[in-house]
């Protein structure tokens, strides 16, 4: 049972999970589509969330907050410029996950994160 639990946990412990969240994250906002498992998905979609509405903020803090939790600088300069004009009157659901069937190793759930 995860009630009560907000995070997903990955099966990894705290240092490592927050470590694939944020590459997971930042190799998204520079590709704007990524592959992954549908668990992986689902749990870096909160995080886009959040990171996409710290760039809609705009301002200085948010930027450093931003630069903090995104592994490229170029990434942030990016998300900063042209993210936010495209998502100026959205105020939610950034993020699009497309089931992708089965991994052939392991039959995980497969899916295609992608920004809307």
């Amino acid at each position: 049972m995860r009630h009560r639990r907000k995070k997903r946990r990955m099966g990894r412990a705290a240092d490592q999970r927050k470590a694939a969240l944020r590459a997971l994250t930042t190799n998204l906002l520079r590709e704007k589509q990524i592959n992954t498992t549908l668990a992986n998905a689902r749990a870096v979609a909160p995080e886009i969330e959040k990171v996409i509405t710290l760039a809609k903020r705009g301002d200085l803090h948010a930027r450093r907050q931003a630069a903090s939790f995104i592994f490229d600088k170029e990434v942030v300069q990016d998300l900063f410029d042209a993210v936010v004009d495209r998502y100026k009157e959205q105020t939610s659901g950034y993020t699009r996950i497309i089931k992708n069937g089965l991994r052939r190793g392991d039959n995980a759930q497969l899916a295609v994160l992608q920004l809307v």
